[in-house]
């Protein structure tokens, strides 16, 4: 099957479109990636999309039918881009965006109306992978591991780093996988402060110094002790970090040196206490060369950068994977990773 999956992140950086061929023989699946393609957030996507909890109910529905109007577009255009016929694709796959997360609550909520993009392309759509996991007791969250099992069973565990990071291992009792700590999503804040969208290969944290304080106390939220499943959203980000980073006097290159010494710590952590040999990296934060050397100095796990496309495309890839799993109603969620009733197959079909 030839699909495309639609991926936007929390770090705003825009949506990521992938178009993959998935084949099948026996167990093995192969996967071929087509075209992708990121196309940034024009300046008022941008700011609608930024957390904002008080968003009335009827902004919040304009919005979700607006933002299905826009992802129809971008696959239309990026169609006629690299000259694909819409009957040469089989089905789209779109994560959507995030704008609650609290599962713990029993709901999380990604916009993207899926009704609104299947009658913009005429391509059967599956979209909302989420809800249904925390509805059987699940985080809804991480969903990329089955890709990992499936497609990159070569590497011990998978981190991505994203918004946030996330990690998933094979274990002895089935594959595990649990959100570590915000990573773009704290840092492309504080590159705004300093004139940039983000902090492009970690030159601005270098210049900084860590401050043991502020290292401390980050690494010390109640959250690293909790044991998986577990997941993080804006709301726990916007609570729990964000306030600890504003409140001191600290420069903005002190302030970032210190998140990614945060970061990397965590991140090792993980790795050294389950004994993990091997790592596949992707999401836009392998491109930060500085919190790379700062985690690849804290562990002798053997961490693997990929070609350009499987780091900034893997999670739309998975979400493409995602939706060929969902049509042929096969399991794409496991409940050894969200803690679910059940493992399910999960995502709303518009055809």
């Amino acid at each position: 099957m030839k699909a495309i999956g639609l991926m936007s992140g929390t770090s705003l950086d825009g949506v990521d479109i992938c178009l993959c061929e998935f084949s099948k023989e026996g167990e093995k699946w192969a996967l071929e990636v087509l075209k992708t393609e990121t196309v940034p957030y024009p300046h008022h996507w941008q700011q609608s999309l930024s957390f904002n909890e008080q968003l009335s109910a009827s902004k919040l529905l304009k919005m979700d039918h607006d933002y299905g109007v826009y992802l129809g577009e971008l696959v239309k255009d990026f169609l006629h881009k690299h000259s694909f016929k819409r009957h040469d694709i089989q089905l789209v796959a779109s994560h959507g965006h995030t704008l609650f997360h609290q599962p713990d609550l029993g709901y999380t909520y990604q916009l993207g109306n899926g009704p609104e993009l299947h009658a913009s392309l005429g391509i059967p759509v599956v979209c909302d992978f989420r809800r249904q996991d925390v509805a059987l007791g699940g985080q809804g969250a991480p969903l990329v591991p089955i890709g990992d099992q499936l497609l990159f069973a070569e590497y011990e565990s998978c981190l991505n780093l994203g918004g946030f990071s996330n990690i998933s291992y094979a274990t002895k009792s089935g594959r595990i996988a649990f959100d570590i700590c915000p990573v773009n999503f704290v840092q492309n804040k504080l590159a705004t402060e300093l004139g940039y969208d983000y902090d492009y290969q970690g030159l601005l944290a270098s210049k900084g110094t860590v401050d043991a304080n502020l290292l401390r106390q980050l690494d010390e939220l109640e959250y690293y002790e909790q044991k998986s499943p577990k997941s993080l959203g804006a709301e726990w980000a916007g609570k729990n970090v964000i306030p600890l980073i504003t409140g001191t006097e600290l420069s903005t290159f002190d302030k970032l040196r210190t998140y990614n010494e945060h970061v990397a710590t965590q991140i090792a952590r993980v790795l050294n206490d389950n004994h993990i040999k091997s790592c596949l990296l992707s999401g836009g934060g392998t491109h930060n060369t500085h919190l790379i050397e700062l985690i690849r100095s804290k562990t002798i796990c053997e961490l693997t950068i990929p070609a350009k496309e499987i780091i900034d495309f893997k999670e739309a890839l998975i979400f493409a994977f995602m939706g060929v799993l969902r049509w042929q109603h096969s399991t794409n969620v496991m409940a050894s990773v969200t803690g679910a009733s059940r493992d399910h197959s999960s995502g709303i079909v518009y055809q």
